[in-house]
């Protein structure tokens, strides 16, 4: 009696399992066509910031079809794997309250069955299938990046973004991304920040990534010292930039907006203040701010040939210095004990000056250290020349040769 029962609560339970995969293999389909392909700026359309939310229990609004279908293929699979748990659940308190001893049943003798063998096979089997066929699909789609409209390359070096934009409008366009939060709202070890700190706390950016939107853009990942990972999961793009590696995602947003994410793997000590922050606009801005960036660069180009006097160099030196080499090097130039080298006292900044353009070109990995001196060579001929120059005369330093003009990093990237 009690064997029977359970069959037959058993074929019911194998039946409701079979349903489940032909139900997950359909439902990103249905799921994604339920968005429009552009539905205005993203925060109207779809209540999210672009970036993380208090107390925010699940995935981050979509912004992309591919984000959308990871979205209903992560709310699908949560169903699924609920309805399992109820039901195995289910069955198992359901015949141990129902057949328990003290209403005078008694434990069947039987060594095996079959069929209740087969069924606990076949049926995670095919749930297995039903849940990895919608998403296979979805993850062949993440990989396809043909037929880009823009194509940029995205470099991770301690602690900032560097931005290269490849093909497509805006072809030509390189920036660099720093976090722009102001310290005096992070405070120092054992001191209180002495500003208050903003709802884009960490999240901000000197220079925003631009894209236009329902455009498809092509990102091609790298790192210049350690391994990063550039995400935004309003995309649902997560890719790792290696050193000496280039891997490629792409996106294609579908709503205007600011969208925000961080470096998503552990690459040092200021692993945190390493935002991203994409903005999303209309084909016209986007025209618009293309123009206006490479007039920008042009105007900010100098003549490698010109010859600066000493304190010229120093000033530009010092501001080049403190958004690219303080984190590492500090205000002080005293660098970071086992982690970081000094500056001040350095022989190699006191010694000849054809080294240290060698280092800031083509980077150092001494072994003295954990982390490398990665390459710098993204910066202007002047500005490596003025870093340079300020940090050979700066702190105690003292070094015989002491002006570096840009003329001679050209030279030497040759």
């Amino acid at each position: 009696m009690v064997v029977g029962e359970n069959m037959k609560l058993a074929k019911r339970l194998q039946s409701l399992m079979l349903g489940l995969p032909l139900a997950a293999a359909g439902f990103p389909a249905w799921a994604a066509d339920a968005v429009p392909a552009s539905a205005g700026t993203y925060a109207a359309a779809t209540g999210g910031t672009g970036g993380p939310i208090a107390h925010e229990l699940n995935l981050q609004a979509p912004a992309t079809q591919i984000a959308t279908e990871v979205y209903s293929l992560h709310t699908w699979m949560m169903i699924v794997c609920l309805v399992i748990f109820i039901a195995v659940f289910g069955v198992m308190f359901y015949s141990i309250f129902k057949h328990r001893k003290s209403l005078g049943h008694k434990a069947a003798t039987f060594h095996e069955s079959t069929a209740v063998e087969i069924a606990w096979t076949v049926v995670p089997f095919l749930i297995v299938i039903g849940m990895a066929l919608p998403a296979t699909r979805t993850v062949v789609g993440m990989k396809d990046t043909s037929n880009a409209d823009i194509t940029i390359k995205v470099t991770g070096m301690q602690w900032k973004w560097g931005y290269d934009y490849l093909k497509g409008e805006g072809q030509g366009i390189s920036f660099l991304s720093n976090l722009s939060t102001p310290r005096a709202q992070v405070g120092q070890p054992g001191q209180e920040p002495t500003q208050p700190r903003t709802d884009t706390y960490l999240m901000e950016v000197d220079n925003e990534m631009v894209v236009p939107v329902n455009r498809k853009i092509r990102m091609v990942t790298t790192a210049n010292d350690v391994i990063h990972s550039w995400s935004i999961p309003a995309f649902a793009v997560k890719q790792d930039a290696i050193p000496g590696f280039v891997r490629d995602t792409w996106f294609k947003a579908e709503h205007t907006g600011v969208f925000r994410g961080y470096c998503s793997e552990l690459c040092g000590k200021e692993h945190a203040f390493m935002p991203i922050v994409v903005r999303v606009v209309s084909d016209d801005e986007y025209k618009a701010w293309t123009e206006a960036k490479l007039k920008e660069m042009a105007a900010q180009a100098d003549d490698p040939s010109k010859v600066w006097t000493i304190d010229e160099l120093k000033t530009k030196g010092e501001k080049v210095y403190n958004t690219n080499c303080v984190v590492c090097h500090q205000p002080t130039g005293k660098g970071v004990p086992n982690a970081f080298a000094a500056l001040d006292g350095s022989p190699v900044v006191n010694g000849p000056k054809a080294d240290q353009i060698q280092v800031l070109l083509n980077g150092k990995k001494s072994g003295k250290f954990p982390g490398e001196m990665p390459s710098w060579k993204q910066l202007s001929d002047t500005d490596i020349a003025a870093v340079i120059t300020f940090t050979r005369n700066n702190w105690s330093n003292k070094a015989a040769e002491n002006i570096v003009q840009p003329a001679e990093v050209v030279a030497a990237r040759k």
